[in-house]
């Protein structure tokens, strides 16, 4: 019997996916001989499902100088892909695309010497930019515009966003401007079903509009500006405030504070026979530090919706408006009160991480922006748009509970008192007060300006206003030297003049513009102190006396209204000492008697 010219091969201790193989000899460094990748390989490598760790694993091994080694190879790699992306093939077109956002996202991320022109030779050369880019760009919208599938469509935009998040400081954004992106996006945001996917489209034009919009007439925020596609609108916000919601539990979910509601367990122990309760099953509980770090993590990833949301509230009045308007939906939220309630527990922890302090201030401007906006104003302090808000309580001190839905407004006062109260610090955050006292001194000019008089716990407003007057007086010497201190003195003097000379117009009643001035005269010690600490910031003082009254604004002289403001106190304090010539021993009750004839 003739022996067979087979042979059996000796089984390797392992097998490696085919995929990963094509990688290895993509990403290979040929020191001595020109790799040649024929067709076939490329057709392999698009139709095999992309294993992204290990592809992602292989691209971190290399750095820079080795990519720019092998740019014949990935300058090859991004071609072929964006050649699969005009193909028409689904899956030759969805593993490219899967392909590009690992590819993409790890080359992008590493740190170049000179990013633009170093990433440019990664990717397509010097020589062949233009071509290659504006290639990349008319796949990207073709497949966005008329992908086939919902999922390929959303891979598409991701490969986008990834680019243009990476490439941000290069010339590379500028080939979305070139190859107009919006009308694909709206047009996949009108086709949504779920709210949650209108994230990465309205991501991506917050990112586009943004791109040097300094420097050049924008052609995304010339966009925004014009929209009035009232159905994108509505869809757009339902899904803003279906993310602000996802994001708003992400915090309750590392520190439940929801109170607990009416049981026989909680009346049991309110009565003192907790033994009998029945025994509810524990729950894991964390430690300081754990949720420490969690908090500092948050808001996560999503939350960057708000700059798309900024760029087109800036932009569009319409949107402002319905943004504001937008009813609830059964068992939901309205979008305004998911983002209040966002805001709420992100400014209650904007001192964990300088990102929550940039988000809070970015949602403070938002809110700005909304107030000075006539429309919107208009619905915020309007009585019969009441909303309720999920306001944060997980750090004391908490805000008064209102159970009853309120004016906007009301929430707004509440966000911005809380925001004051729970990031005092010896290092205070000077633009993140400063843009909290800016909201309260504009909520209260419109109060003003149209008389109305808002129901609202203003005692808690007295209240916090004179702690950070006391503050700032305490901590003076280390606060002196902060660049931007003038403007939060500035505008902290003008907005409790505002009260203090206008209250009459806003607040309901007597008794609550007599516990201000109760208020003030408690702390007239103070007054003059803070003066001196900070009179070498002020601008040169206006002509007006110590005694008379200037128009409470920002515009006016700080040192003027710091004059105001104790020849006020003093007044009563005078009073006081009245009283007190009689032989009279003042009690609180008796001083409220001086303001009240004062």
């Amino acid at each position: 019997m003739e022996a067979s010219p087979l042979t059996q091969q000796s089984r390797p201790r392992s097998f490696q996916p085919k995929i990963d193989s094509l990688y290895e000899q993509l990403l290979g460094n040929y020191e001595h001989e020109e790799p040649d990748f024929s067709d076939r390989f490329w057709t392999e490598f698009f139709l095999l499902k992309p294993d992204k760790a290990s592809l992602q694993r292989r691209l971190d091994k290399l750095g820079v100088d080795d990519l720019l080694h092998i740019q014949g190879q990935t300058q090859l790699l991004f071609r072929q892909a964006v050649t699969s992306l005009r193909s028409g093939n689904g899956t030759l077109v969805e593993f490219a695309l899967d392909t590009l956002t690992v590819f993409l996202g790890v080359v992008l991320a590493k740190r170049y010497t000179n990013p633009s022109s170093e990433i440019i030779t990664v990717l397509a050369g010097l020589d062949e930019v233009d071509v290659v880019f504006l290639d990349f760009a008319n796949a990207i919208e073709n497949v966005v515009r008329s992908g086939g599938s919902a999922e390929i469509c959303r891979k598409g935009i991701e490969v986008a966003i990834t680019l243009t998040a990476g490439a941000y400081q290069t010339s590379l954004v500028s080939y979305f401007t070139h190859r107009d992106l919006f009308p694909c996006l709206m047009k996949y945001i009108q086709e949504t079903v779920s709210p949650a996917r209108v994230l990465e489209p309205f991501l991506l034009l917050g990112l586009l509009a943004n791109y040097n919009k300094f420097e050049f007439r924008n052609p995304y925020r010339l966009k925004l500006e014009d929209f009035v596609n009232e159905a994108a609108i509505q869809k757009i916000i339902r899904g803003l405030g279906a993310i602000c919601s996802q994001s708003r539990d992400q915090y309750a979910a590392v520190q439940d504070d929801i109170g607990e509601g009416w049981t026989w367990s909680s009346t049991l122990k309110y009565i003192g026979l907790g033994v009998l309760a029945p025994s509810r099953s524990s729950t894991p509980t964390r430690n300081a530090e754990e949720t420490k770090d969690q908090f500092a993590e948050l808001p996560d990833s999503d939350a960057s919706i708000l700059l798309a949301a900024y760029d087109f509230i800036n932009a569009n009045k319409l949107f402002c408006y319905n943004f504001v308007s937008r009813a609830g939906e059964s068992k939901f939220e309205s979008p305004f009160s998911a983002f209040l309630s966002l805001t709420s527990y992100i400014l209650n922890h904007a001192y964990r991480s300088p990102r929550a302090t940039l988000y809070g201030l970015l949602n403070l401007t938002v809110l700005r922006i909304l107030i000075e906006d006539q429309n919107a104003c208009t619905k915020i302090f309007d009585p019969n748009f009441a909303i309720s808000v999920r306001f944060c309580r997980q750090r004391q001190p908490f805000l008064p509970s209102s159970p009853k839905p309120r004016p906007a407004a009301a929430a707004i006062l509440d966000i911005a008192l809380d925001a004051i109260n729970h990031n005092l610090r010896r290092r205070l955050d000077i633009p993140l007060y400063t843009a909290c006292i800016n909201i309260l001194h504009r909520l209260l000019s419109y109060l003003v300006m149209t008389r109305t008089r808002l129901p609202y716990h203003w005692p808690l407003l007295w209240q916090t206003l004179l702690s950070l007057l006391r503050f700032l007086t305490s901590y003076a010497s280390s606060l002196t030297q902060e660049p931007d201190l003038p403007a939060l003195i500035d505008a902290f003097l003008a907005t409790l003049s505002l009260a203090v000379c206008r209250g009459d117009f806003f607040l309901p009643d007597t008794a609550v513009y007599d516990d201000l001035f109760y208020k003030l005269v408690e702390n007239a010690h103070l007054l003059p102190r803070f003066k001196t600490a900070f009179k070498h910031l002020a601008r040169p003082a206006s002509s007006a006396t110590p005694t008379a009254t200037p128009s409470p604004n920002i515009a006016s002289s700080p040192l003027a209204l710091a004059d105001m403001l104790i020849a006020i106190a003093g007044h009563f304090e005078v009073m006081m000492e009245e009283e007190k010539g009689k032989g009279k021993t003042l009690s609180p009750k008796d001083v409220m008697g001086v303001v009240r004839r004062g």
